[in-house]
């Protein structure tokens, strides 16, 4: 089985959830009601617009972070299908984008377990990064979940080296102006 992005409502939890590219992924599960958590170094203005549309931040990079949606509910089990055993099962982007080679692993995972979200800032190191790869939680870098999000959409992508952002915000504004409806997300 590959690994894919679960959608359906299963919690998500980022890893440096502050970041400008992983918040704006948060911000849009949390407004789609999907359980989202992440956690910073510190609270920040873009954080706390996160709270303020359902996600649950949490200060500081701490394995116990990665629990929040454990103890909201009961383990019902589904099985991964797998290749090896004692990794965690991460996206093959994830494996190189977040510095880890990782094969999938033989285990169960509850669905309210969180998938796990990270960037290529977050070091192979990180507390919560390695206790999500000891408990076999499904990791997977930013792009996959936005690669799932925008599966079964149009898109505009904006690549380049300068004015990404300004032209990608312009791009959005003109979308929202000729009364479409647009999903934008910018960083």
């Amino acid at each position: 089985m590959t690994n894919i992005v679960d959608l359906s409502g299963r919690p998500f939890h980022f890893i440096g959830i502050g970041g400008i590219g992983m918040s704006a992924l948060a911000y849009v599960l949390a407004k789609r009601q999907i359980p989202v958590s992440g956690s910073d170094l510190r609270s920040t203005h873009i954080t706390q617009r996160l709270q303020s549309v359902g996600a649950h931040l949490l200060e500081g990079h701490n394995p116990t972070n990665l629990e929040f949606f454990l103890e909201k509910t009961e383990p019902i089990y589904q099985e991964l299908s797998t290749t090896a055993v004692g990794t965690s099962p991460v996206s093959k982007v994830a494996s190189g984008l977040c510095q880890a080679n990782h094969s999938e692993v033989v285990s169960k995972i509850a669905p309210s377990f969180p998938q796990v979200i990270c960037s290529s800032a977050i070091n192979p190191i990180n507390s919560e990064y390695r206790a999500a790869q000891d408990k076999g939680y499904p990791i997977f870098h930013r792009s996959d979940l936005l690669a799932a999000l925008i599966e079964n959409y149009h898109s505009i992508a904006v690549a380049g080296t300068h004015g990404k952002t300004t032209t990608s915000s312009l791009i959005g504004y003109m979308l929202l102006h000729s009364g479409l409806d647009p999903t934008i997300v910018v960083g």
